[in-house]
């Protein structure tokens, strides 16, 4: 290697060694403990693989590897650590943010001190106040949000015709000035003592009082307008009585998301409901695909089938046409009121179907969507499939006296199982995930009456799970990521399976 070679290694090193110091004090700083490790991990991986000759393969290796542990490890083990929370909508902050919260909120006491005053401004658009108290008649003016008192001999005050008109550089502000500026001069707050002073109306200033007070030797939180104290239960202050005070915050829960699937009858319901369809829906999809692309693969496998190049190309424009087009243009021609194939219904039968509206048939219209889309693939493999197959067992069959349902039989379609069962089984798993044709065609709906959850008749998991965790009115963003964990467990089976599955076909296919 040259000396350039190596000195731009060198440098290219140091840069990424730079970022990453850099990025690990950020880390620090907000002490994400995990991600800072990951880093520290995948920076000494890295030096090791560049700068010694034994790690010569880990070069090749690493650019796979990082993208792989961003972009597939670390969500898995996020979503994970997510399923055992009960992070969602009022529990997204931790702990002390939420008390920060609490004790940041004010409220305004019907006996608080009323203040008339005068707002000026500089150059630079800071602004002080000159406060009198309408009680007591004290004059106040603020420094740094801070209220001193002072008269009117100060010696800051420029006074014009009886009335002061600057303070130490500042301009006092007309009143069409402060209307147009309320937006800014409402976000003021003004500290003496304890009390905070805000703008109450364009006229006053009134004195706040801190409306909560959390205790951190108790761990309890006090209402200090009512008295009444709240204690950290399950992510939220609670009071006594049940009272929960929003927001709330972010808490492990073990396995309750789990058992909420279980143990709430309202949750179990539309869950099992929806979990029964997902398979219902993966199977009958793969079935209907293949019993149609195989059927027409063995039309136009024939060699005597006149023009079967353009029936090919015909058959095959389904899958050309990107999928989501083709969802929403069924979802438009199966409209009840307007889309063309009740239109046809009226006209030759005088009735209509309610294909997006009622439960059983907003299933049967995802399974024909499902399968205008899905055929067009299966045909292409059936077909590659069937021309694998050698002629010559085809006349061996023949001169053995066999059929042409014999030799489809004990032929044809145990050789093209052995092709396309590893497909049939991935075919399974990706309808079992097959979340565009749900979104796109009905929503997931319609809705199931009484469920707790946003789930709807033709809900798959994956859809199930988008709803609740960005469909619904709150997120619920811990239990979604509890199903997901459930659908991970599935589908890492059906890979399972479907390994295991292709090595017996392998072992079929060699004592063929």
């Amino acid at each position: 290697m040259s000396m350039t070679a190596i000195l731009a290694k060198i440098l290219l090193l140091g840069v990424v060694d730079s970022l990453g110091v850099w990025t690990a004090v950020g880390l620090v700083v907000a002490q994400r403990w995990g991600m800072l490790a990951g880093l520290v991990v995948g920076l000494l991986a890295l030096n090791y693989a560049v700068l010694s000759k034994r790690a010569y393969p880990l070069r090749y290796l690493l650019p796979g590897l990082i993208p792989f542990c961003l972009m597939v490890v670390y969500p898995i083990t996020v979503n994970m650590g997510v399923a055992f929370t009960n992070f969602g909508t009022g529990h997204r902050l931790t702990k002390e943010q939420v008390i920060d919260h609490f004790e940041s909120r004010f409220y305004l006491p019907e006996d608080g001190e009323r203040f008339t005053f005068q707002a000026f401004r500089d150059h630079e658009e800071d602004f002080i106040f000159l406060l009198v108290s309408k009680e007591t008649g004290t004059t106040y003016l603020s420094a740094e949000g801070i209220l001193e008192i002072v008269t009117l001999e100060d010696s800051r005050f420029v006074f014009d015709r009886g009335e002061i008109v600057q303070i130490n550089g500042y301009y006092r502000l007309s009143r069409g000035e402060l209307f147009r500026l309320l937006g800014q001069l409402q976000e003021i707050r003004l500290e003496r003592n304890e009390e905070v002073i805000r703008l109450t109306s364009i006229r006053e200033f009134r004195v706040y009082q801190q409306r909560y007070h959390y205790d951190r030797e108790q761990g309890t939180l006090t209402d200090l307008k009512t008295g009444i104290i709240y204690t950290p239960i399950a992510g939220a202050f609670t009071s006594a009585d049940g009272e929960r005070l929003l927001p709330g915050f972010v808490v492990r829960i073990g396995f309750q998301n789990f058992l909420e699937i279980i143990n709430n009858p309202h949750i179990a319901r539309p869950f099992f409901r929806v979990f029964r369809w997902t398979f219902a829906f993966a199977a009958l999809s793969v079935a209907t695909t293949f019993v149609l692309g195989f059927s027409l693969a063995v039309l136009l496998n024939d060699p005597h089938l006149k023009m079967r190049h353009l029936y090919r190309t015909i058959l095959i424009i389904p899958y050309a046409i990107p999928g989501f087009i083709s969802i929403l243009i069924w979802a438009g021609m199966l409209n009840v009121d307007f889309g063309i194939v009740n239109r046809i219904l009226q006209d030759l039968f005088g009735t209509t179907i309610p294909w997006l509206h009622d439960p059983l048939w907003a299933k049967v219209a995802v399974v024909l969507v499902n399968l205008w889309l899905g055929f067009p693939y299966m045909m292409i493999i059936c077909l590659g499939a069937l021309q694998s197959i050698p002629s010559e067992l085809y006349e061996a069959a023949r001169i053995d006296g066999a059929g042409s349902w014999q030799r489809f039989r004990k032929v044809t379609f145990p050789l093209l199982l052995i092709s396309i069962a590893p497909l049939l089984v991935g075919s399974f798993a990706f309808n079992f995930n097959n979340f565009n044709v749900i979104y796109l065609l009905t929503g997931g709906g319609p809705p199931i009456p009484g469920a707790m959850t946003p789930a709807g008749a033709t809900d798959i998991l994956i859809s199930y799970t988008y709803n609740l965790a960005f469909g619904g009115v709150g997120a619920q963003y811990g239990f979604a990521a509890a199903i997901s964990l459930i659908i991970f467990a599935i589908i890492a089976t059906i890979s399972a399976i479907n390994f295991r599955f292709t090595r017996r076909l392998e072992r079929i296919s060699e004592g063929l």
